[in-house]
């Protein structure tokens, strides 16, 4: 708030939600009980195990900022993806005894939960001086970062893929109904009541693989940018438009950070010779989170037959014209950027404008709130360079270096069927 240059009493609500997939270990006052979980920690993939006598509650994020901010034990049902007792179709929690003792958290232990655009409850004073938000104001749900992100990226229709720039890269279509066993993509539900998103495989480590580069470059890239008048990001970006499309064959696998079910992944880079610098590892990396993107989306897309016209890029990665221009050239479509790429915070915005009627729907509030900046248009021979390395080349590659990395990961870690041993290794 010591930022916020407007009249605090124009202010009428706030949008609540918060990073997905963590659980919130709670005392009977709604204090912390335990650290917060992290969507990165391993057990976050499996079951709740109550070890710890002093948990009464066991909720999600956005489920304890809710009470710190209102009070309330009260929490959004959308945010509950994963290990949690929902039930998909009635939008609330399983009254089914078989999936509450699959999930491990019994019904008293659970917040109340709601739709999204409803009002959790109200800033209490407290709330209020540690914020800086007037007291009383009301608090309105949305759901998780991902979805929520959707909806401010205005994505409305069925013609449009929405990918999410972040530590967690996500690709996310609109969905008509629950699917019967998904392979390559799952449901979860959107920041709009009782509508759903299908949501294809991610990247992990996504953005946060071009931040490592960027900070082990460190102060000689400052210093060069800054003799340039530019940013870091803007000088790696400079230099990295004048590398070739497809970088010689300099391919990078993204898996700085893998799936608990698959220890043995690690992060690649495949195909240098001694002309390359960090320009052609930066733009490697761009390249590769496109194609890894491309490949999941195909895989999505054809298990639905059902594909998109056009993509959305958010998140601060979309400030790169020659990241766009990637996307554009690798889906061979074109890729637009709004002009807020922060899209969860619109996201929450538009919720709390729709829940406090501001506007009478979802439509009109993304027709009114979220704003095209610019669209970038596939180039056709780079798009063809792109196809042609991809098919049978970047996408089989993990067939391959899998197998040399389970041998590796046997030698320093033990057995793949050890899952105690792969556990311990995931809760590193």
């Amino acid at each position: 708030m010591s930022r916020f240059t407007g009249q605090k009493e124009d202010i009428v609500g706030i949008g609540l939600g918060s990073i997905r997939c963590c659980r919130a270990l709670l005392k009977a006052d709604g204090t912390p009980a335990e650290p917060l979980i992290s969507w990165q920690d391993a057990r976050v993939t499996r079951p709740y195990e109550h070890t710890n006598p002093d948990v009464a509650w066991v909720t999600s994020f956005s489920g304890y900022l809710s009470h710190r901010l209102t009070g309330e034990f009260k929490d959004n049902i959308a945010n509950y993806f994963g290990q949690w007792p929902v039930d998909y179709q009635t939008w609330a929690w399983s009254d089914n005894e078989a999936v509450v003792k699959q999930f491990n958290i019994p019904r008293r232990m659970l917040f109340d939960v709601q739709m999204p655009g409803t009002i959790l409850g109200h800033l209490t004073g407290q709330a209020s001086h540690a914020t800086g938000f007037p007291v009383g104001l009301p608090v309105i749900c949305t759901t998780s970062d991902k979805p929520v992100e959707a909806l401010g990226a205005g994505l409305l229709d069925d013609e449009t893929a929405v990918i999410s720039l972040g530590t967690y890269i996500a690709l996310m279509m609109n969905g008509k109904a629950l699917p019967k066993d998904p392979v390559a993509y799952w449901p979860i539900m959107s920041s709009i009541p009782e509508t759903l998103l299908y949501e294809g495989y991610g990247i992990r480590k996504g953005m946060w693989t071009v931040s490592w580069l960027r900070d082990m470059l460190g102060e000689s890239l400052i210093k060069d940018a800054g003799a340039q008048g530019l940013s870091p990001e803007d000088l790696l970006n400079k230099k990295a438009a004048a590398v070739p499309p497809g970088c010689n064959g300099l391919m990078t696998v993204l898996d700085w950070l893998t799936n608990p079910w698959e220890p043995y992944k690690r992060g690649i880079m495949i195909g240098f010779d001694s002309s390359m610098d960090y320009a052609w590892i930066y733009r490697s990396i761009l390249e590769s989170v496109a194609l890894t993107l491309k490949n999941n989306y195909d895989n999505m897309c054809n298990e639905m037959n059902h594909f998109a016209k056009h993509i959305i890029i958010t998140g601060g990665g979309s400030n790169s014209n020659l990241f766009m221009q990637i996307f554009a050239d690798v889906f061979n479509l074109p890729a637009r950027r709004n002009v807020i790429n922060g899209c969860a915070s619109l996201g929450a915005a538009i919720n709390a404008a729709v829940g406090l009627s501001l506007y009478p729907s979802y439509q009109a509030a993304v027709e009114n709130m979220v704003r095209v900046k610019d669209t970038f248009m596939p180039i056709e021979k780079n798009a063809s360079r792109y196809e042609a390395l991809n098919k049978g080349i970047f996408r089989e590659l993990t067939t391959y270096t899998d197998t040399i990395l389970k041998k590796s990961y046997a030698v320093t870690h033990g057995s793949l069927e050890n899952v105690d041993a792969i556990q311990s290794w995931s809760n590193a």
